[in-house]
């Protein structure tokens, strides 16, 4: 072995080398693992697209503001995984790490939260994992969204594979609170000075209220059947 070119690394097990061989399987594997991600991702993109397509060609409004999504990278997993504890092989990060795959939508309005995970949750090649309703019960520091964990089937040469997929639901003012957030904490390592954090939550106190009040307003122009109860829905 040419141990110019191979690698060390400290597992489990002890220290292990491993070749240019062994670690160019290791990373096609590791391709394949993800590839299944991007296809669960690209399945929940096409059916919310087609939903924002249906609104906006048969209905007088449109409940979807945008739809992004993408794969986790590498080291994001990798950091991930070591931070959790999670055992360091693909059945268990299936298992454990529900957010490979992520897609965000923005929406106007809390009720067209609540209307479109209805609509994705009721095709019937869709199954809910988990729901986590934050805009019924905020996060401490004021945080409101809709995080459901989905499986969406992807057909491979190899077979059916269940993909889970995390969808984030917002509106509009809590996504642009979410992002000032993410800089923030980004910017001081997560260490945020006191003072900030109840800047933080006085803005996410005025964005829950500015939803409030734009959708008392658009409420008036465009009377809609009574939002469904909401249960079901539990935060954690």
């Amino acid at each position: 072995m040419d141990s110019a070119n191979s690698l060390s690394v400290m597992t489990e097990a002890g220290l292990e080398t491993f070749s240019p061989e062994q670690l160019k399987a290791m990373r096609d594997e590791f391709q394949r693992f993800l590839m299944a991600y991007r296809f669960g991702l690209r399945e929940i993109e096409t059916k919310l697209g087609i939903l924002r397509e249906e609104f906006q060609h048969t209905h007088d409004y449109n409940p979807i503001e945008h739809v992004s999504g993408r794969v986790k990278s590498a080291d994001s997993i990798v950091d991930k995984v070591a931070r959790k504890g999670v055992s360091p092989d693909f059945a268990s990060i299936r298992r454990e790490i529900t957010d490979i795959a992520g897609v965000r939508v923005t929406c106007s309005f809390a009720t067209d939260v609540y209307r479109l995970f209805d609509l994705l949750a009721g095709q019937d090649d869709i199954t809910i994992v988990q729901v986590k309703d934050y805009i019924a019960e905020p996060k401490p520091n004021g945080y409101q969204s809709l995080h459901a964990i989905v499986q969406v089937p992807v057909f491979l040469s190899s077979g059916r594979v269940e993909v889970t997929v995390e969808v984030q639901f917002r509106t509009i003012a809590m996504d642009f609170w979410a992002s000032l957030e993410h800089k923030i904490y980004y910017k001081y390592n997560g260490v945020v000075p006191d003072g900030l954090l109840v800047e933080l939550k006085d803005a996410a106190d005025s964005a829950a209220e500015l939803d409030a009040r734009m959708e008392r307003l658009h409420t008036q122009l465009h009377p809609a059947p009574q939002a469904r109860p909401r249960t079901g829905l539990t935060a954690v």
